[in-house]
């Protein structure tokens, strides 16, 4: 049949563990992301946990406090006289007993420096600040000791997020899907991973929003360590190099915990104690017609009059 598959090599393996970017004139002038040359690899894969239950909480309350007022004072009554928290905000029991992810889009990195432009299906965008481990071995059925000695190094991750249309996507049990999947963030640099393993649980990270710090984070208080987290997801599952694995948003590194949302205009920067930093510039929203094309500076006010009678119409 013209030829056949050969098992590759380790050596092949970790030669193809930091993929090389595409040609320039592969990158077509009007894609989306042309600053994706700048990243420091292209991640094979991404895995986002969720490796921490105050993040879970916090961002339970967030979203009730924004998307569902009214069941707000309820909720924050509950926990005042209880002193318990809300049992909708605790994490799920299955996060506790293992490390629960999503896999995420590989292939929609932003490189730090590069302005981002808000999704137009979202009036919602918020960030994450995580941090990101970076394979340099295959991994199967490995222990935690040895899925450790895997990380060649690790990078800061930013899980851009659009918060209103995420809680309808996951509830169809698939994940979430165009509510995260548009983008996310790297880091400049992979720092060893020996410079950062012997204080992992004790990085402080920064959220900062026009030149002001808005929150402190830390990576301390993790559900699952690193060793334990990557040793589950190798059970029976083949880990190449060059996969990404994100720790899930570090407590009060995201504004629908810290209460810090982002508008158009506005500039974030995201740092990460020993591992790096990332900076952007929010974009507005480019305008779209009635099925989500991108609109012509001249039919903007066409456009503006065809939704509204649309939903006059409704």
């Amino acid at each position: 049949m013209g030829g056949g598959w050969r098992p590759a090599s380790q050596q092949e393996a970790l030669a193809w563990a930091f993929l090389p970017p595409p040609a320039p004139d592969a990158v077509p002038d009007s894609a989306w992301q042309p600053g994706a040359l700048a990243l420091p690899f292209q991640p094979r894969s991404f895995r986002d946990a969720s490796l921490y239950a105050l993040h879970w909480e916090q961002a339970s309350r967030g979203y009730v406090r924004r998307f569902l007022p009214a069941a707000w004072p309820f909720t924050r009554a509950y926990e005042k006289l209880t002193g318990r928290t809300f049992p909708a905000f605790k994490p799920h029991p299955l996060a506790r007993q293992q490390p629960v992810y999503y896999l995420g889009n590989p292939l929609s990195f932003l490189p730090s420096g590069q302005p981002l432009r808000w999704p137009g299906f979202s009036q919602a965008l918020d960030y994450e600040l995580e941090l990101g481990a970076v394979l340099a071995r295959p991994l199967r059925n490995a222990t935690p000791d040895e899925a450790l000695a895997a990380i060649g190094g690790f990078v800061l991750v930013n899980d851009w997020s659009c918060r209103d249309i995420q809680r309808a996507e996951m509830a169809t049990g698939l994940g979430p899907q165009k509510s995260k999947h548009f983008g996310s963030s790297m880091s400049a640099e992979i720092v060893p991973a020996g410079e950062v393993l012997d204080r992992i649980e004790r990085l402080q990270g920064v959220v900062e929003i026009d030149g002001r710090v808005v929150a402190r984070c830390s990576t301390a208080g993790m559900l699952h360590h690193w060793g334990r987290t990557l040793s589950f997801l190798s059970q029976d599952e083949t880990l190449l190099p060059g996969e990404l694995v994100a720790t899930g948003t570090l407590p009060h590194g995201t504004g629908m915990e810290n209460g810090h949302w982002l508008r158009p205009g506005q500039r974030l920067h995201l740092r990460l104690e020993g591992v790096g930093e990332v900076h952007h510039e929010i974009l507005p929203a480019m305008p779209t017609d009635l099925h989500g094309l991108p609109l012509e500076p001249k039919d903007v006010t066409l456009g503006a009059h065809a939704a509204q009678a649309s939903e006059r119409a409704a």
